[in-house]
Parts: structure tokens; sequence; C-alpha cells
């Protein structure tokens, strides 16, 4: 595969000079460049850092510096059938969660992969692609939760002004944006199977819906953030437009190691950082902007001295301000892989690559235009829905071929070799299809903590999965609505069977019961890497609040969190769309905030 993936990024700079894009490229500055300070410092170029530096430039009279740790993303990154490829490659910092004897158990060392992007654009430029925003009633239980402006009517002007949405039937929509930087399409190439999963929905009881539009609950074809059948992370929508602004100045390979913070003023002015093993510093006149993710964001925050103060002391950190929420109250829509049926395609599935890779190079279609994850989406609701707050609290992504047929899924997932043998060694090459549920709303709450006062160590993940009943339940009952689905007329014109290589840990439960889809979570657990919430927006009356409802770090001047840590809760869907309209709103109160408008 790496010989592959060489020999078409080759092609691709031989063959396709849209793709290289070379004179739009972000220019980077040199470290001889850049000034002793700037008006904003932004932490991270990822969704949100891009979206920021971006709106901020718009202001001529401002200087702005973006600091990102990697580098450009690479031209292979925009193949969207490529994404899986891109983890434990250099855009992705490698995270992986503690073990765990309750959940990740088929996975090696019992610990799940957590895939994060590292390159201007983020986990944008790894990401699957799906461009979904979240409920109504996401936003207005921000709203209720003391967070003036952030209900849905507040934030639907920020999904819309950045969006350019490319789909004829959508465009008029009152809740689609043309005018955007960040382009939305349908996806370039539709697998044959795909119709059959939209109609086998209908058999179900649900509609085609818009799912970013006025009802969420029902199937669709994914909307996708790709410009002309390719990825459109948020640095090729957000950054490459800024080109010739003189007032933003982009350093990659630049990582921060601590906001540096006035004890006695309690205000932010700058930041150190490190790039080959050689320290800067860089001042802030304004504001240090902190982008980094919903791992690194409390991470970096808790190395600067601000956390919880127990937590800071026990690692040897100088407490500057004791803030008991930071790394607290991670969430993440976990779900179940593996759960693959087998049919008898209606259509030739064989293919050569070489031919794939001819159609992608010179007639600019093919399957390598595939966002492969999500055929089909649908969200749904489980009987064990009781919230009013909530309006669906499950979704579930159709996926195509999914049925180990490389050793991809193995390592993608960080499976062991013999829960991988025995699941897929008797069904490789046959052709199947996998649905993959996850929990929308989980009950279960996770944390981040340092593992040590050192930046380049990981912190400590621990995600706290199944740790409320409840959302075991909520997937064991998807398994049966799995099952069920695969019984509609439509799947059956496929001969849909399920597969019966089961879990050798779980084979005592009778196959397809609701204890055993319990025990088969607790060992196929999958991330669809949505973690939130680790720096939540709040009142100053809640302790485990950590930004207000400008962003602002509670007890820190000049310091702001811009990214998916600030979410109260996690949103109904995929967070990439919601993290650019944070972006673009915290925007706009920046520029409120400093008369910058």
């Amino acid at each position: 595969m790496i010989g592959f993936l060489t020999f078409l990024e080759l092609l691709i700079v031989l063959r396709r000079p849209d793709i290289v894009d070379k004179d739009n490229r972000v220019r980077i500055v040199s470290v001889e460049e850049m000034l002793g300070s700037y008006d904003f410092v932004i932490i991270g170029g990822g969704s949100a850092g891009a979206v920021l530096a971006n709106r901020l430039s718009e202001n001529s009279n401002w200087t702005i510096l973006l600091l990102e740790a990697g580098n450009d993303e690479g031209v292979i990154s925009d193949v969207p059938s490529l994404a899986s490829y891109l983890q434990h490659t250099e855009v992705d910092w490698g995270f992986k969660i503690e073990n765990s004897s309750t959940y990740c158990k088929g996975m090696v060392n019992n610990q799940c992969n957590w895939p994060r992007g590292k390159a201007l654009g983020g986990s944008s430029v790894i990401n699957y692609l799906i461009y979904v925003r979240g409920n109504r009633k996401d936003y207005d239980q921000w709203e209720e939760l003391g967070n003036s402006g952030w209900g849905y009517d507040d934030v639907l002007p920020h999904f819309k002004k950045a969006e350019n949405v490319s789909i004829p039937d959508l465009r008029a929509s009152p809740y689609h944006g043309t005018t955007g930087y960040l382009t939305v399409e349908r996806a370039r190439y539709k697998h044959p199977i795909a119709s059959y999963f939209l109609n086998a929905s209908f058999e179900m009881g649900y509609s085609e819906v818009d799912v970013n539009g006025e009802t969420q609950t029902g199937f669709m074809y994914p909307q996708a953030t790709v410009r002309n059948g390719r990825r459109c992370s948020s640095a090729k929508a957000y950054l490459r437009s800024t080109a010739g602004r003189e007032n933003l100045h982009v350093r990659t390979g630049a990582l921060v190691t601590k906001i540096l913070v006035n004890e006695t003023t309690k205000t932010a002015y700058g930041v150190e950082f490190v790039r080959e093993n050689m320290k800067y510093t860089v001042r802030a006149k304004k504001e240090v902007i902190l982008s980094a993710g919903t791992i690194q964001s409390p991470q970096l925050l808790m190395l600067s001295g601000i956390g919880p103060k127990e937590h800071l002391e026990e690692v040897g950190i100088r407490v500057i301000l004791d803030s008991p929420g930071v790394g607290k109250n991670l969430q993440d829509h976990v779900g179940i892989g593996g759960l693959t049926y087998l049919i008898d395609p209606p259509h030739d599935s064989s293919t050569s690559t070489l031919s794939e890779v001819e159609q992608f190079l010179a007639e600019r279609n093919g399957s390598l235009y595939d966002i492969s994850f999500g055929e089909v989406i649908g969200f749904t609701n489980s009987s064990l829905i009781v919230s009013l707050s909530i309006a669906v609290d499950r979704v579930f992504s159709l996926v195509i071929g999914f049925n180990g047929n490389s050793e991809l899924t193995k390592n993608a997932f960080g499976l062991k070799d013999d829960l991988y043998e025995t699941l897929y060694s008797n069904i490789i090459n046959k052709d199947a299809y996998s649905i993959i549920p996850f929990i929308l709303h989980p009950k279960s709450r996770g944390y981040i903590k340092l593992r040590d006062n050192n930046i380049v160590h990981h912190p400590l993940i621990v995600p706290n999965y199944f740790d409320n009943p409840q959302d075991l339940e909520i997937l064991a009952e998807a398994a049966d609505f799995i099952y069920n689905f695969s019984l509609t007329s439509t799947m059956q014109e496929l001969n849909a069977s399920v597969s019966s290589n089961l879990i050798p840990d779980c084979a005592h439960l009778e196959f397809s019961s609701r204890d055993y889809w319990r025990c088969y979570a607790r060992f196929y657990t999958l991330t669809i890497y949505h973690a939130t919430s680790t720096c939540k927006m709040g009142s100053e009356n809640d302790e485990m609040a950590v930004v207000n409802q400008r962003l602002k770090v509670h007890g820190i001047n000049g310091l702001r969190a811009v990214d998916a840590s600030i979410m109260p809760n996690i949103v109904s869907g995929n967070t990439n769309a919601p993290v650019i309209m944070i972006a673009e709103k915290a925007a706009d109160l920046i520029k409120e905030d400093w008369n910058g408008l």
C-alpha cells in the first residue's frame, strides 16, 4: 500500500495540476520573517484555526500569526476514498486511549486508536468528509445551559456563512448557504448498491431527508465537504484564499509548548513554541486563541498552569489558575464495528486498481471519488430516548465492501490479529456491506489528564465508554435494527445474510441476542473521531465551565478557546461542520470585542 500511495502521488503531481494547486498553496513564513509580536496568535491550524486566521485577517489593521505543529496537507489527501490510509501517517497525531478491561477489548493492548489531524486543516484533512451540523435541539440546549447567543437561530447564520452548497436542490433552501468558503457537494461517485440502502430504509418506515434542514430523522445520500469531487479541508477552504494577505503569517512545524500568562494580572501575553529543537517566543498584543482541539487544548492549558489544582501539582506544574473543568466532560460518539452482511452484488464488482487510477487521473470520475465510509447515512431514535432536549439518539453509517478484504480494517482500528482472523478470514474478498451504529448522545463521560509535564508525551485519554449502561443498551438495540434491515425485501434482492463469525469471548451467548451484542460491543468498540467538550462553555456559576459564552477562558484575560472542546454537550452528528461554525461565530465575537468589524 505504501508503494501504491507513493506511485499515485507521483502520478497526481505529473498529471493533476489542479490538485497540486501550486499557485494557491499556503505561503509558510520562515522563522526569520516572523514578527516579535502580533495582535492575535492562533494555536492550531485545524478546522477552527484556519477559519479564524482567514476571518481575523480580513481586518488589514490587525496582524495574525497561525502556528501549526504539522505541515501543509499533501496531494493524496485530496483523494476521498483514501481517507483511511491517512491514519498512522505523518498527518495523524496517532493518539491511543488508555487500555481498558470494559471496552476496546478486541484492539491491541485493549486500546482504541484516536486519529487526529496533524496538518494545516487539522482533522478535516483525514476525516471521512461527511457534512452534518447536528440538531436544532443541540444548540437550543446549549443556550438553556446559560450560553446566550448559542441557540439554533443564532448559530444557523454562521453555518450558512461558512457554506457554499453546490447540490442543486438545496441551493434555494433557507437552511443552506451559497457564498461561503466551504464547498459542500454530493460525492462524485455513488456505489451501485447505495440505492438499495436508501430503498431499504423506506421499507423500515423512514423518509429521505436533508439532515441539515428542517428534519434530521431519516436517511440520505451524504452531503460532503468536497470541491469538484475532492476533499475540501478547512485549509483549502479558508487558507488558500488568503495568499495575498500580508497581515497573516502561517508557520508550520511549530509545536506550541506553553501559553505565557502573567501570574499577577492573570493575562495571557504570548506563547512559546519549538521548531527543529529550537525554542521561540512570540507575543500577542490582543489575544492568544487556543484551537488545538479536544485533546490538546486542555493539555496545553494544563501545561501552562491552568487546570485542576491537585492534578497540576501531582505532575509538577506551577498552578496559575485552579480550573477544575479543564480536561473533564469528555464525550464521544461510540459505536460498534464488524457487523458484516454478505450479498450477491447487483453489478460486476470486479475492477482493477490501474483502471480506477486512470479514471481518477484522466476522466475525473470513478471509485477513487467515493467517500467510502457512508454511502448512505441515517438518523433514528431508539426506544430508550426519554429527554425532550434530544431529537435523535443514534446514527447509522452504511458502508460498502467493509469485509476485511485487506488489512486496512485491522490497521485502521488496531484489531488484534486473532480477532481479525476470527471475524474475517473466511469471508475475505467476498462481497459484503456493513452498517455501523453510533450513539449520538452518550451518557458516559471521560477525561483528559497529563501523563507528565512534557508536551511531547501524549496525554492520558480515558473516554469511559459504557460507563453508563444505557449506552450499551442503545447499541444492542441498534444491532437488532441492522439485522431487521437486512431482512427487508430490498436487501433480500441481494440475498443479504449476516456473517455468523463469532467473537470467541462472546460465543457462549446466543448469537444475535441482546446479551451477545452487549458483549460484542465491548470488544469491537469504535469511535468516529468526534471527541468534544473538554473545555466546556458555561457561566461563571458553573465551576466546571472553562470558557464563557464569548469563548473567553474564565479567570484569564486575553485567552480564548475555539474548537470542539468548548461544546457543553456533543452534537447530534459529525463535528467538523459545527467546529467551523463555532470558529465563524468566534471571529465575529472577537471583532465585536475589539471594534474590528
